[in-house]
């Protein structure tokens, strides 16, 4: 198949949708199919050869972070003109909500037209700005795709009409076979704990994880927190216990590479997020990698940890009991390995192997009950809606 994929997301800066979509390219070029990618993009931004730059990007608030998203005349012409070109089978958008290329992507397609819902978010006030332009690009959407129960309830509740839940996707492999590094891995005096993500966005959660650590260093003293993402230290860190500072390490962000030997390499992986996920594509990162993974329990975290299974949940923006969570588990190093191994076989669920397939299938079905009424060189010219 000739395959158009769209980001809404900048690729300057890592996201989970932006890998998401990234994987699901690799993983479809690898099985002899012709895919591009188009996504915003910064000029001086090294892009893969299937990535197509849509043009540079906004910061703008969208469900409850800042996304790079662009919107407006100039991108719907490089939109429509990418879809001249690109003469695909099927277009496929990922959150075709969010104000930015995917939007302006569904109103231009004409035939197979896929959408993934990655949000989760009930209240979106994007959501509500854009509601009626919506509408005329949702109804030729012939598969619908959600990475989640939590999801799939948003696009029911929200949306209309339903959609079939297929989750991100890990090449579980790559995490699995990842060589640890000395200087992260942890002792029986120091132990290593792990978190990864914006520290300074307060639905990560990382400062859930810090009022959790005096009482971990109380009963631990060796203690090492290892944190990567990007953000400054010092606002996080800002107003904090001695101990607590001299205990945390800061990494700033790390490559793709680095994060799947960081996940090899701790003791416990913490997910303290406070909401907002419809997900959890770092849970299945660390699972993949070996890590005991230790998470709120927010609905899309006890999904992908299979109600506590793959593993341990604690109660959302309770630091006392996430302290004690993870000094049991540190206590007993059996009951980590069990729950590490709980974990690693529960991410294969989540491999590409599988959930490409799955993608793939939906490509097949809208592919075989579309109606060829047009060309494929015909497209749609976009819409530009203006209020009144």
């Amino acid at each position: 198949m000739r395959i158009g994929l769209v980001s809404p997301y900048s690729f300057d800066v890592p996201g989970g949708v932006q890998l998401h979509v990234r994987d699901l390219a690799e993983y479809l070029i690898a099985h002899g199919h012709y895919v591009e990618v188009l996504a915003p993009a910064e000029p001086d931004t090294p892009l893969p050869p299937y990535v197509v730059s849509a043009g540079s990007a906004l910061p703008v608030p969208y469900n409850g972070s800042v996304a790079r998203l662009t919107f407006g005349p100039v991108t719907a012409g490089r939109v429509t003109r990418w879809m001249e070109r690109g003469r695909f089978d099927v277009v496929h958008v990922h959150e075709p909500i969010s104000p930015s290329v995917s939007m302006l992507a569904m109103w231009a397609a004409e035939g197979p037209l896929v959408a993934t819902f990655h949000t989760s978010n009930t209240r979106s006030r994007a959501l509500l700005a854009v509601g009626p332009m919506l509408q005329p690009g949702l109804e030729k959407l012939m598969g619908r795709i959600a990475v989640s129960g939590e999801a799939r309830r948003f696009v029911r509740d929200h949306i209309g009409g339903d959609a079939v839940i297929i989750p991100n996707g890990v090449y579980v492999d790559r995490f699995a076979d990842a060589a640890p590094t000395p200087r992260w891995q942890g002792t029986n005096e120091r132990p290593t704990i792990a978190f990864l993500g914006r520290i300074e966005e307060p639905r990560k959660g990382l400062h859930v994880l810090l009022d959790a650590m005096p009482k971990m260093l109380a009963a631990c003293p060796g203690l090492r927190l290892l944190v990567a993402g990007p953000g400054d230290p010092k606002a996080v860190l800002y107003g904090r216990p001695d101990a607590v500072v001299a205990a945390c390490e800061f990494l700033g962000p790390i490559s793709d590479a680095e994060k799947q030997s960081f996940l090899r390499s701790v003791d416990c992986y913490i997910a303290p997020n406070t909401g907002g996920e419809s997900f959890g594509i770092i849970l299945v990162e660390a699972m993949g990698a070996g890590a005991a993974v230790v998470a709120s329990d927010i609905k899309a975290f006890r999904a992908v940890l299979d109600d506590g299974w793959g593993g341990a949940l604690f109660a959302n923006e309770q630091p006392g009991e996430l302290a004690d969570v993870v000094l049991d588990l540190l206590a007993q190093p059996a009951d980590r390995a069990q729950l590490a191994g709980h974990g690693a076989r529960r991410a294969h669920r989540f491999d590409w192997s599988r959930v490409g397939a799955d993608v793939y299938s939906v490509y097949e079905t809208v592919c075989a009950a579309a109606i060829p009424v047009l060309d494929k060189s015909e497209v749609r010219p976009i819409r530009w809606w203006r209020s009144n």
